[in-house]
């Protein structure tokens, strides 16, 4: 069976329009990071993935680690909306007694399944994570997402390098390759060099794709599913504040904390999404 397309795209919509809603109304936040990923995980949450909203610790689920942590607010969105917790949390957003704090907690938020936030750690931990999975002979496969400026860090090249050895083929590691980093362009601050071609390298079923494509990025996880001596790398051709151009052209759209031009922009997305799905989400 194939995608059901018009549900991932409204999905992916709603996730979108969620994550703008409450960064908006926390004042300020990541928002390039978070909107970059929203397309791969309309697709894992909304198609790909095994999970329970009522029982978040179900023994037989996939799981998701989300490595690039500052991305938590695009997780967060999805979670409310897949049924983890109720939609009007997200607006406590990174406040005092949240259960939504900047990066993820497993400890806090129903449906995280790893903490994260220090840059590079993510991989290890989801590395561990398949593997105790095929130890144990199960048929868990474990999702982790990776930021580009993150594979600066020398851990995640140990820990790749590890799960090729170990044969963890059941790990699908998603790069955001969505050209910035905090301090500028990934480029200038340390080339990456080819990401298809280091994946490869170090021993991973590797794939790049349009990561703005719903329709690319479920095939080419059905092709990674269908090998079964490798881990998986999917490097995702994105663009940083993905879906909304005023931000995408924003220079420094890492984090930002909105001027009164950036807010008239960000309302105007958010109406016109609320507007398309034909209801307000909350």
């Amino acid at each position: 069976m194939g995608m059901n397309l018009q549900k991932v795209e409204r999905f992916r919509d709603e996730i979108r329009l969620m994550t703008l809603k409450e960064l908006y109304h926390l004042g300020f936040g990541h928002y390039g990071g978070s909107l970059s990923i929203v397309e791969a995980l309309a697709v894992l949450y909304g198609e790909v993935m095994k999970v329970n909203p009522k029982k978040p610790n179900w023994e037989e689920r996939d799981y998701f680690i989300l490595s690039k942590g500052h991305g938590g607010p695009g997780l967060y969105a999805t979670l409310a909306l897949k049924g983890f917790f109720p939609v009007e949390v997200l607006y406590t957003l990174n406040q005092n007694g949240t259960t939504l704090p900047s990066h993820p907690d497993r400890n806090l938020t129903p449906g995280v399944d790893m903490t994260t936030g220090s840059l590079g750690q993510g991989i290890s931990a989801a590395v561990g994570v398949a593997l105790s999975h095929k130890l144990s002979l199960k048929d868990n496969y474990t999702y982790c997402i990776v930021g580009d400026g993150e594979l600066n860090e020398g851990q995640c090249w140990e820990a790749l390098q590890f799960a090729a050895h170990h044969k963890l083929s059941h790990l699908f590691v998603f790069v955001d390759d969505n050209k910035k980093q905090l301090d500028g362009l990934t480029k200038d601050i340390i080339d990456p060099l080819d990401f298809e071609e280091k994946f490869t390298a170090f021993g991973f079923y590797t794939m790049k794709v349009d990561g703005r494509s719903l329709e690319q990025i479920y095939e080419v996880i059905e092709k990674g599913k269908a090998q079964s001596d490798k881990p998986v790398a999917i490097i995702l051709d994105t663009v940083k504040a993905q879906g909304v151009p005023y931000l995408e052209e924003k220079a420094d759209n890492h984090h930002i904390r909105p001027n009164q031009e950036d807010e008239e922009a960000i309302r105007a997305v958010i109406e016109e999404l609320e507007n398309k799905l034909g209801k307000v989400v909350s």
